[in-house]
């Protein structure tokens, strides 16, 4: 079974909150699945790899024999293809573990799209970081009221003696 991976990753601050989107389409382009996953604090080329490392992982469970990736990081796109080396030490176990889930496919492709193209992906990479931003600031302002409440009824808060 061939399988069509569209994948983006995406960093607010490079490195910052970063995200992974994945759109998994079969040989005929009917959509299979959207992935979205928040990655934590990384730069924008890692997010790129984990993005792929997400889609792989989830074509090979799904049950594909072939894999055609379809990216709009030329970087990343040249670093599998073998025309760019991986110098940056953050991505060479990235890089490694990306040929590990390769090697599990009879056939793979990669194919650099310009960023138009990509859109969807890009969509949920950037919903992965929003999803987490917006909890954040949720907990921080359920933590901000609880203080404050605390404060206001704690009978020392205002700062007048008994007395």
């Amino acid at each position: 079974m061939r399988l069509l991976l569209f994948t983006d990753g995406a960093s607010r601050g490079n490195p910052g909150p970063s995200g992974a989107g994945v759109v998994i389409e079969d040989a005929e382009g009917h959509l299979l699945e959207e992935l979205s996953e928040y990655l934590g604090r990384g730069t924008n080329n890692e997010a790129e790899y984990r993005a792929l490392i997400l889609g792989l992982t989830r074509a090979a469970e799904l049950g594909a024999t072939e894999v055609e990736i379809r990216t709009d990081s030329e970087l990343m796109a040249r670093q599998i293809s073998g025309v760019y080396r991986v110098k940056h030490p953050g991505l060479k176990p990235l890089f490694e573990e990306v040929g590990i889930l390769l090697a599990r496919f009879r056939r793979q492709s990669v194919t650099h799209l310009p960023r138009e193209q990509n859109s969807q992906a890009d969509k949920l990479a950037n919903r992965a970081i929003d999803g987490y931003l917006k909890d954040l600031e949720s907990k921080e302002a359920k933590r901000s009221r609880g203080l404050l409440q605390s404060s206001e009824e704690s009978p020392g808060s205002t700062g007048q003696g008994a007395g």
